[in-house]
């Protein structure tokens, strides 16, 4: 850890120093659309002529002015965009010591027609990181780093987010984070989300947007806020598309390879991806816990336990979609996608159970094998139509979506004494849980501009879940299988929601405003047909949301959001199933579980759109976590999701995002934040608080001759994870690049976690029981990829908002 946080002080103090280096010129301008009139947010990106590389890039502000200074003498060019509008790129701008500053204020933007949309060759790098006002956009291909790693392993990297040892996302020190992928939940929770986002090749996304308070439209789910993943789609004319392979070397091997193919006329764009995986690796966890006599801290039991487990996950994803252009205001749009998995996880773990000196007397040995097939399909329909080119719009959308899981189960326990002589008999276990989930959802929006830069939003949203899970446990008693009556079960959940939303937003002056409500009504039925737990929940809720933002000047903007969040138990913690993983630990979910709810706030300054400085708070109440209690008298650990306290959350978070030179570009993050947690565990008060920290940072080297180099790295001090204390952790990659075939392709040579450092270790006390955990994972992995891009360059289709937002983010896969 020590090595991980010199080198990343180091690379903070290569980037500071480098910046000061003496630049000496200014390129302003005005970028003009219809009637000359200014155009606000445009994106101006700074070039090098010469080879077109991205130096720096801001938005234009509400007069459509922009300015970059202290950049040094040579030849750049600007490229212009913003939406609705066809792409500008500048003449070649010089700047030496005769003419140090230059006035670009003839650089007028067309009206692009959506029906004929021409090819762009705008081949600029964009940067890794991006700070917007509203949102932080990572550009995963900005990162050589990310080549060939999974989407798990680039948010793992990302500015703000953490995830935990069981692949758990969490966003500025909050857990209840909502996952799209284009704009549509993953109906993943957990474990299961943890494995699909580990086998969804990084070569599929195009990029990472993250949003703390999104406004009124989205979904109000996500105590902590939205990560959207945007997957590749382009919309060029003509036939074009890409391949990627991968192969990862830790102490297995791993692969990614993909296709990406897209031909585009003048009414239709077809487009299609298709990916195999195969991500293969282990987990080595220890844990010890130390059990209490009734009342008192004197130890009764000490249970020790080893657990060896090897993974392997194969897979196939495909998605293929086809938009329409019935006229330049009209289009619609069919996507379907679906995913095939079948993953193993094989392990031994050995417990030895000890008293209170120490000594052993029992050991047990567990052979366990766990077996998974996952299915997924989803289908979208999409409608759009634009009334005039005012921007008043209609968008619709319908989706279904099917998951399927079955999981395989079959424990081999023997039972020995301290001197290895058999104790009992073997105990034999099998278990077959199928688990199906049917989800239907269908939303509309209507946006309508209004006089004096106004604009009014408005929609409606309506989602049916259905969700059918089956336990069937047999114990080999007697030379035959016989029905385990007491972890046999049957559950079914069924929950509608049904939401409408309104949204404002107007631009004053140096001054925006935007005002959102969103009511959303939840009717719940769950029924267990073994040990009824039946329930019915009917409720509805109001989510005010609102923004405000204030331009000083060309350098510098504030902004204030505030929003109140709701954080639904994912379909499976209400499943009230007993998931062994052992004859002394299981996982349990609970019927009565309560959905949190959260406050968010938060105050920005950007300063010339690279130092961006956030304060933020959150109060959440009911918090949902993850606990451990036992079973008294058979030694048992369980755990499961309960609402045991409010939390407060108070953190100040900082982003640069600049070029040094030009061959040297750096992003910085880091957030610290003070965690408390105060209420009832186990019928105990609950008094929890501290400070935590976390830094990520990634440089880029542009070498020349088609050549660059990365060095990242990120870090998290120790901390609190709800009732867990977690010590410090992190890890440093590296890369480097070679572009090839005439730059239609690139091979590239990486490694993550340099030092085989990502460890988790942490531990629990509390009345009856204390835990320590120790487990480590394959995370030292070596990589080469290749990728050849054909056809014409591509441009980035318009992102689309199916109406499945938040419910696929509560389904464990």
């Amino acid at each position: 850890m020590r090595s991980i946080k010199l080198l990343l002080l180091l690379m903070s103090l290569i980037s500071l120093t480098a910046n000061q280096a003496k630049a000496q010129g200014m390129i302003s301008g005005t970028v003009r659309g219809a009637g000359s009139k200014g155009i606000a947010g445009a994106s101006v990106m700074l070039m090098n002529a010469k080879d077109t590389s991205l130096i720096k890039a801001e938005a234009c502000n509400t007069e459509g002015k922009f300015e970059f200074d202290k950049i040094s003498h040579g030849s750049y060019l600007l490229g212009i965009s913003a939406i609705g509008y066809k792409t500008l790129m500048s003449p070649v701008i010089v700047i030496n010591s005769q003419q140090d500053k230059s006035v670009q204020d003839n650089l007028q933007l067309l009206a692009e027609d959506p029906n004929t949309l021409k090819e762009v060759k705008l081949t600029t790098k964009k940067p890794f990181i991006e700070q917007k006002l509203d949102k932080t956009v990572v550009n995963l291909d900005a990162s050589i780093t990310n080549t060939g790693s999974s989407v798990l392993e680039v948010l793992e990297k990302s500015p703000g987010v953490a995830v935990d040892k069981d692949g758990n996302v969490s966003l500025k020190g909050k857990q209840g984070v909502v996952i799209m992928i284009d704009g549509k939940p993953t109906y993943l929770h957990g474990n299961e989300l943890a494995n699909y986002l580990r086998n969804m090749p990084s070569s599929a996304v195009e990029q990472l947007e993250i949003m703390t308070n999104p406004p009124a439209k989205y979904d109000a789910a996500g105590n902590s806020g939205v990560i959207n993943i945007r997957t590749k789609k382009n919309k060029a004319m003509g036939f074009n598309g890409s391949v990627t392979a991968n192969y990862g070397q830790g102490r297995y091997w791993k692969a990614n390879e993909s296709i990406n193919l897209n031909y585009r006329t003048k009414k239709f764009n077809f487009f299609s991806n298709y990916s195999y995986y195969r991500w293969s690796g282990y987990q080595n966890i220890y844990v010890k816990r130390n059990f209490f006599s009734p009342g008192t801290k004197n130890i009764e039991t000490i249970f020790e336990q080893e657990s060896n487990i090897k993974q392997k996950y194969p897979g196939h994803s495909l998605k293929a979609g086809v938009d329409y252009f019935l006229s330049q205001k009209t289009s619609f749009g069919l996507v379907l996608n679906g995913s095939l998995e079948n993953g193993a996880e094989p392990g031994m773990n050995t417990s030895y159970i000890k008293n209170s000196a120490e000594q052993v007397n029992t050991i047990v040995v567990a052979n366990n094998s766990h077996r998974q097939q996952y299915k997924n399909f989803g289908s979208n329909i999409n409608f759009k139509h634009r009334f005039d080119s005012s921007g008043k719009e209609i968008t619709a959308d319908f989706d279904f979506l099917r998951y399927d899981m079955v999981t395989n189960q079959d424990f081999l326990n023997k039972f020995y004494t301290a001197n290895g002589q058999e104790q009992r008999q073997d105990e034999i276990l099998k278990g077959h849980l199928p688990s199906g989930i049917s989800i239907y959802s269908a939303k509309a929006d209507y946006t309508h501009p209004l006089k004096k830069n106004a604009k009014f939003e408005a929609g409606l949203k309506v989602s049916f879940v259905k969700t059918d899970n089956d336990a069937q446990y047999s114990l080999f008693e007697n030379n035959q299988w016989v029905v385990d009556s007491g972890r046999t079960n049957n559950f079914l959940y069924q929950e509608n929601i049904y939401a409408g939303y309104i949204n404002y937003n107007k631009q004053i002056g140096k001054w925006g405003i935007q005002l959102g409500l969103r009511i959303e009504q939840t009717q719940a039925e769950g029924k267990q047909f073994v040990n009824d737990s039946s329930f019915k929940r009917n409720y509805s809720n109001l989510f005010p949301t609102g923004y405000i933002s204030y331009t000083a000047n060309d350098k510098n903007q504030f902004g204030l959001s505030f929003g109140r969040r709701i954080e639904r138990p994912a379909y499976q913690d209400l499943n009230p199933f007993r998931y062994f993983l052992d004859p002394y630990t299981f996982q349990q979910g609970n019927p009565f579980l309560k959905p949190q709810f959260s406050y968010n706030v938060e105050l920005s300054h950007t300063y010339r759109g690279a130092l961006t400085t956030t304060l933020n708070y959150t109060r959440t109440v009911d918090m949902m976590a993850e606990t451990l209690s036992q079973i008294d008298k058979d030694t048992i650990i369980y755990v499961s999701n309960e609402n045991i306290a409010s939390s407060q959350n108070l953190g100040i978070a900082i982003s640069l995002s600049a070029p040094v030179n030009k061959w040297f570009s750096t992003n910085f993050y880091t957030n610290v934040y003070y965690s408390s947690y105060e209420g009832l565990l186990q019928g105990q008060p609950l008094h929890v608080s501290g400070i935590n920290a976390s830094f990520n940072m990634n440089n880029q080297f542009n070498l020349g001759k088609g050549w660059s180099a990365e060095i990242s790295g990120w870090a998290r001090t120790k901390g609190i994870e709800g009732q867990f204390v977690v010590s410090a952790m992190g890890a440093v990659n590296s890369g480097i690049q070679k572009q090839v075939l005439k730059k239609q392709g690139s091979l590239k040579l990486s490694v993550d976690d340099i030092f085989d450092s990502r460890r988790f270790n942490a531990y629990v006390k509390s009345n009856t029981m204390d835990v320590v955990i120790r487990q480590s994972r394959e995370s030292r992995v070596f990589r080469m990829t290749f990728t050849y891009r054909f056809g014409k360059s591509t441009s980035t289709a318009q992102e689309r908002k199916s109406s499945a937002e938040e419910e696929q983010n509560r389904v464990k896969h």
